[in-house]
């Protein structure tokens, strides 16, 4: 059947003046007296701009009337902001050759700057008939448009004051991962319509409890416009992580209380104002139209063969996201979106940098994955995007998919070679302490290489997939049965432990063990070389009862519970004093990794391993399947930077007992006629600031804990 046999019916209201316009630049673009409207597709026949009413009535259909250098363009004097718009786009519809075209299904612009309304799911959303026996390639003539949001024209105008970037240095930076909804969906100070909302983290109460922490930087999970999956409506329940994008130009709608982006400005000048600069989870590796059985709301209908990796018959997409599609940067119009989408919100937003959800598929050329392909060539060489915390998240599931350590020059990454490490070493597992160490250091196996610093590593004990903290050490097993996938989903490689109970339990020895476990986590993430990214709510022991892939519960599972966060006050201040040691003492995140040479001019190493007795670690204690403890030394007279400077820092002195029994450690002499004193520990018999190791160096920790100690006069 032809796609333009049958075409959609129209009401039409008025006749829209349309010029020529421009080809670049593409989306909608109101310019104080008309908008340009321009859509890429290289192999579409004809492209119809759709403008609806408020009510969500098409009111016409207008067909672009120039196409440059495959770009499809058209100029409207009497749009305004606030128009509603979309697109139906001709061509042919032959799947089997990669094409999809279907103009009785209305599309979203990929450069919309706003998307307005709710996805309502219906079989008219698919470009073929579903139940037909030649499934996809079948074509399906209903309209679309009664159950697709709308993109919205925007007056970009914003007043921005006195805003600026905090342009926190990498090695003093400190990431906290959170939810824009669930982070203050129950908060008792935000007003009940702004709660979930942008607006919601601009109340004083919510920014002041960020800002006391002492972290730099608030990373947002997906903001940008995302589908809820059909699958779970039907189940009730909803995409609440927002992997799903549709919209890589335009704020979630859920999340804006106001209905304007300028709620997304505003909340960013607050953050920058409290000192936090602002970063997103992006999703520039797959779109919501899933596989070749999905639905057609936006690439697939512009240009399916170009927007996506297909496979070499044409009919069936690439996955190495898992999730039905593969977007083909490789391709350059889509190389130039999702680079236009990074500055748009770098420049027209603000934002201070990206975390990049399964990254490896951006770095992925036709032949396998490369640290010089076109998109890390492309951000290194721009102004823009080269001046900007960029961070990936280093795998996915396709061919060579892991890549931690393998990113270019100017990407910092998720370390789950740190996670899972130190998930184990603290569990009690055998043979872990000398990667522990290799971990704690800033991984210098993985990062040390092309001038690249220890910041490259981004380390997590917890992050929003997977247990929080608090689930951490009360569940062994995931409890995942709210998903309704008869708990299959989410790994069951967790490294947890639950310390003889399964859950919440009474018994205060068990409870004691968590708290100091939790306080072990914390201290080991914050004290360790690189930048810490702590996940909001573990600092008053957020949980979610054991469901470690809460993906799709958008619900008291995932929202912080902020009564909790008075009742877990001690563990709260625990977290703040971390941060302000290492914020005191900038051994704690260098810019450059650990030699352990000994430097004869100045008489020290930068860092010596210590055994619990004081001997110097050997081969023989290094690889020691039953060695749980250890000192780490590090001298302040041996400079960071490498200019030679006696005295211009402290040297501390890290213990750490990962035994399961008490255990006495022999102390090195502190430096120049100082005393170690304690500057923090998670055995409870060390106060903070008091006098240790007067009897012969003698030093004691109970059983699992770790102490800094700081060499003070």
């Amino acid at each position: 059947m032809s796609p333009d046999s049958r075409p959609a019916p129209i009401r039409r209201v008025h006749r829209a003046r349309v010029r020529e316009g421009r080809p670049y630049p593409l989306g909608a673009t109101w310019d104080g007296l008309g908008v340009n409207f321009a859509l890429f597709s290289a192999h579409a026949t004809r492209v119809e701009l759709c403008l609806f009413n408020e009510r969500g009535i098409e009111l016409e259909r207008i067909p672009l009337p120039e196409y440059t250098d495959e770009i499809w363009h058209g100029y409207l004097p009497d749009a305004r902001p606030g128009q509603l718009y979309g697109y139906r786009v001709h061509g042919p519809y032959q799947p089997d050759a990669g094409h999809r075209f279907n103009p009785n299904k209305l599309l979203l612009d990929p450069y919309a700057r706003q998307i307005v309304g709710e996805l309502r799911w219906h079989e008219a959303l698919f470009g073929y008939r579903i139940g037909h026996p030649d499934a996809d390639l079948s074509f399906d003539d209903r309209d679309s448009a009664p159950y697709m949001p709308k993109c919205r024209v925007i007056d970009a105008a914003f007043t921005w004051g006195r805003d600026a970037r905090p342009q926190h240095r990498w090695d003093r930076t400190v990431i906290y991962e959170m939810h824009v909804r669930g982070y203050t969906m129950r908060h008792p100070a935000v007003p009940e319509p702004m709660r979930g909302t942008f607006a919601a983290l601009t109340v004083e109460e919510v920014l002041e409890h960020i800002r006391s922490l002492g972290v730099t930087a608030v990373e947002l999970m997906p903001v940008h416009a995302f589908v809820d999956d059909k699958h779970l409506r039907e189940m009730g329940l909803r995409n609440y992580w927002g992997y799903n994008t549709i919209g890589f130009f335009a704020p979630h709608p859920r999340y804006l209380a106001s209905g304007s982006i300028g709620e997304f400005k505003a909340m960013v000048a607050h953050l920058h104002e409290a000192g936090l600069e602002v970063l997103l989870d992006v999703v520039y590796n797959h779109t919501a139209e899933g596989n070749e059985l999905g639905p057609t709301l936006s690439l697939r209908g512009i240009d399916n063969r170009s927007y996506y990796r297909l496979t070499d018959d044409g009919r069936h997409y690439i996955n190495d996201t898992g999730t039905g599609n593969t977007l083909n940067l490789t391709h350059p119009n889509v190389l130039r979106m999702v680079t236009d989408s990074l500055r748009y919100w770098a420049d027209e937003m603000h934002v201070d940098g990206f975390r990049f959800d399964l990254a490896t598929i951006l770095g992925r050329e036709p032949y396998g994955f490369d640290q010089g392909g076109g998109f890390f060539d492309a951000c290194r060489q721009d102004p823009t995007l080269s001046e900007l915390k960029l961070i990936a998240e280093p795998w996915d599931i396709g061919p060579g998919g892991y890549q931690v350590g393998g990113f270019p020059p100017g990407w910092a990454e998720w370390n789950d070679r740190y996670r899972d490490n130190v998930r184990r070493f603290w569990r009690g597992d055998e043979g872990q302490l000398a990667e522990f160490a290799t971990r704690i250091t800033g991984s210098a196996d993985l990062f040390r290489k092309r001038g690249r610093k220890p910041h490259a590593s981004i380390n997590f004990v917890t992050a929003h997939d997977g247990f929080t903290l608090h689930d951490l050490v009360t569940y062994e097993r995931k409890h995942n049965e709210a998903n309704r996938e008869d708990n299959q989903d989410g790994s069951d490689h967790n490294h947890a432990c639950n310390y003889g109970v399964e859950g919440e339990t009474d018994d205060e020895a068990i409870r004691a063990l968590r708290r100091r476990q939790k306080r072990n986590f914390l201290a080991t993430l914050l004290l360790s070389q690189g930048t810490p990214m702590l996940l909001a709510g573990d600092e008053f022991s957020r949980t979610q009862g054991g469901n470690n892939n809460a993906y799709c519960q958008d619900n008291r599972i995932t929202w912080v519970d902020w009564e909790a966060a008075a009742r877990e006050a001690d563990l709260t201040d625990f977290v703040r004093q971390l941060i302000a040691l290492r914020r005191l003492y900038p051994l704690l995140g260098r810019d450059r990794f650990f030699s352990g040479e000994y430097d004869e001019e100045l008489g020290v190493r930068d860092v010596t391993w210590l055994a619990p007795d004081g001997s110097e670690m050997t081969e023989a204690h290094w690889h020691d399947p039953q060695a749980r403890a250890l000192m780490m030394l590090l001298d302040g007279r041996a400079q960071p930077t490498g200019v030679r400077r006696h005295g211009r820092e402290s040297t501390l002195l890290l213990a750490v007992n990962g035994r399961a029994e008490a255990t006495g450690f022999r102390l090195p002499a502190a430096p120049d006629g100082t005393r170690w004193r304690v500057g923090i520990s998670t055995d409870d018999a060390h106060a903070r600031g008091s006098k240790v190791g007067d009897e012969g160096g003698a030093f004691r920790l109970c059983d699992r804990a770790l102490a800094l100690l700081v060499a003070q006069a």
